[in-house]
C-alpha cells in the first residue's frame, strides 16, 4: 500500500496560462479518482463566463476583486468580494457571471461544468481532463514562444 502524499504548489513559480477569453489560470490539483480539480483563476476587468450548469458541486474563495453572479446582489444574485467564500451545489445553473474588477480566486469543482448556449445546448464541458489539456496546451504554447524568441 502506498503512503499518502501532500500536495504543494508554489503558485508564485507558475506562469498564468490561458483559460478562457479574459481569464488565465494556474492548475493546483486534479484527481482522476474523484473528478475534483482546483485552479487559481485570474479574471481581467470586465471578463465574464457565459451560462453554465455545475455537474458537480463547486467552491470558490475570492483572493481579490469582485464577482457578480446572476447580476450581483443588487439584482437578487450574489456579489462576492475579496475574502468571501461560496459553495455552488451540483445542478446549479448560472447565467452570465461577470468580473467588474481584475479578480483572483481559487475554484474547486467536484466534477464538471457544462457551458451552454442560448438554446440550452452544450458548447463545452470543463472537467479534470479538459483542465489538464488546457494546462498542457498552454505550456506547449509558452515553450514554442520562448523557442521562437530565442
Amino acid at each position: 500500500m502506498s503512503k499518502p502524499k501532500d500536495v504543494y504548489v508554489n503558485t508564485a513559480a507558475k506562469d498564468w496560462l490561458p483559460f478562457y477569453p479574459g481569464f488565465q489560470f494556474k492548475l493546483l490539483r486534479v484527481s482522476a479518482e474523484t473528478g475534483t480539480w482546483s485552479v487559481l483563476v485570474q479574471a481581467d476587468k470586465g471578463a465574464s463566463f457565459p451560462c453554465h450548469t455545475h455537474l458537480g458541486a463547486g467552491e470558490y474563495f475570492m483572493v481579490s476583486g469582485r464577482m457578480e453572479v446572476r447580476g450581483g446582489a443588487k439584482n437578487g444574485g450574489i456579489t462576492a468580494n475579496a475574502g468571501d467564500y461560496g459553495y455552488e451545489p451540483n445542478g446549479i445553473v448560472h447565467d452570465l457571471t461577470e468580473f467588474p474588477l481584475k479578480t483572483v480566486f481559487v475554484f474547486t469543482n467536484h466534477g464538471a461544468v457544462n457551458f451552454i448556449d442560448e438554446a440550452g445546448k452544450t458548447v463545452f464541458i470543463l472537467d479534470w481532463q479538459a483542465v489538464l489539456k488546457l494546462e498542457a496546451d498552454g505550456l506547449k504554447a509558452q515553450k514554442k514562444a520562448l523557442k521562437k524568441a530565442a
